[in-house]
């Protein structure tokens, strides 16, 4: 199929910082075919008046079918919220649930333009499914806990190789793969080990929560004698490409490590103000040349999975922490969940751009809005002034996911549906 956005306005990247110009984009198949000329006559011509076509944006940290739990265990302290509501009520889950509840999540991230995401679950498969009907593009990971000696911990492990192999070659690509221990304070050193001998077996990454919160920090001093940066350093972890999210909780010795080992920070500002868990030291992971990203979470601590609000967050509140307006640019904040968070998959080559010859991920938005006017700097309006219902139309791997607002590889209706019945035997 091919597609055409005609006379759009587009958010380029040249010259390592973006541009926004007047333009069309012919799309052939999966791939972006041409920028600049209007003179195709394509199966499906997108009028781009009014309209600006961006990136389609990248969650690099989020757990999609949390979106169960939304609104469910607010206003508590991390370790309460954790142990005492989340982990049990997630313990009723089956797969059938976890498959609804990604299909709810995917709902929300395309709606607001997200057209990757990096996800963390304890079900197989069922994100995968979700996924391949919706024609989002994903990085999958199946958690995993455990000790070294632990039988649940190998059968974790298993699972997460069966569900590689079940995958494998389907959805043109779209599908790819991350190792993903949980924690250090749930998998201890041992079991790390065998997480990464895993990962090299089938050339994966690391996906790891990292410095989340005080307690951890302080449980992992109490265990090894160092921080969990210094712990996972020492075992061999950031030898491979590992994608660390929060790591709020981090001193200048975790920060040069972070550096040293091209380590990818996804930060997840909002859910960690929202668990009272701080702010983690974004600015001085950008002056270190530390790739940065940007993360949800889950929908159970965030309490939505819209990267634009995420983007307000992460580009308004370091200016206020350390008093300094010049801090986190909006066009850095874009490059979290564009460029950076491609990067930080190994897909630089191929998504987080408008260009061509990269994969067709675009999403775009309706400005013709109070908030975009006047148009003085429409990428400022993208960090500042958007709120991700502006989004209207959106395509991944040259397929037209949403159009004028109207999911077409998605059932909305029974989606909510099916939530409903869920939430209602789960939480009353």
């Amino acid at each position: 199929m091919s597609i055409l956005i005609k006379n759009v306005l587009a958010v380029l990247e040249k010259d390592l910082d973006f541009s926004i110009e007047e333009t069309s984009i012919y799309i052939e198949n999966d791939i972006i075919a041409d920028i600049g000329n209007a003179d195709y006559n394509a199966d499906v011509i997108i009028d781009g008046k009014n309209k600006l076509a961006i990136p389609g944006l990248i969650n690099n940290h989020t757990h999609a079918y949390m979106s169960v739990f939304r609104n469910y265990a607010d206003d508590l302290p991390f370790s309460q919220w954790l142990f005492d509501k989340i982990l049990p009520i997630e313990d009723k889950l089956t797969g059938e649930d976890a498959y609804w509840g990604t299909m709810l999540g995917i709902m929300e991230m395309i709606k607001t333009g997200t057209t990757c995401f990096t996800d963390m679950y304890i079900y197989i498969n069922e994100t995968g499914r979700a996924v391949d009907e919706a024609g989002i593009r994903v990085c999958l990971s199946r958690g995993l806990v455990g000790t070294g000696s632990d039988e649940g911990g190998r059968r974790r492990i298993d699972e997460a190789k069966q569900e590689i192999e079940y995958w494998k070659g389907r959805g043109n690509g779209r599908i790819s793969f991350i190792a993903a221990p949980h924690a250090p304070y749930t998998c201890d050193d041992k079991y790390l080990l065998n997480v990464i001998e895993f990962a090299k077996e089938y050339n994966l990454g690391i996906n790891i929560h990292l410095s989340e919160s005080r307690s951890e920090v302080v449980e992992i001093y109490d265990k090894y004698k160092c921080t969990p940066t210094e712990f996972l350093n020492k075992l061999g972890v950031f030898d491979l490409n590992t994608l660390a999210a929060h790591c709020v909780y981090l001193t200048d010795n975790d920060i040069d490590i972070l550096a040293e080992k091209n380590v990818n920070v996804i930060t997840c500002p909002v859910s960690n103000l929202k668990l009272g868990n701080g702010i983690a030291p974004i600015t001085k992971l950008v002056d270190k040349g530390i790739n940065v990203c940007l993360g949800t979470d889950g929908a159970a601590s965030n309490n939505t999975l819209n990267l634009f609000k995420e983007l307000q967050f992460v580009t308004l509140i370091h200016k206020g922490t350390e008093e300094r307006a010049d801090v986190i640019s909006a066009t850095e904040g874009l490059k979290f969940v564009t460029s950076n968070a491609a990067k930080a998959l190994g897909l630089d080559d191929k998504i987080g751009k408008i260009k061509t010859g990269y994969k067709a991920d675009i999403a775009i938005l309706d400005i013709d809005k109070p908030q975009f006017y006047p148009r003085n700097n429409l990428l400022s309006a993208l960090a500042y002034s958007t709120c991700g219902d502006e989004v209207c139309t959106v395509i991944v791997d040259g397929k037209i996911l949403m159009k004028d607002n109207e999911f077409l590889t998605i059932d909305a209706e029974k989606v909510k549906y099916q939530i409903s019945k869920i939430a209602e035997r789960l939480l009353q």
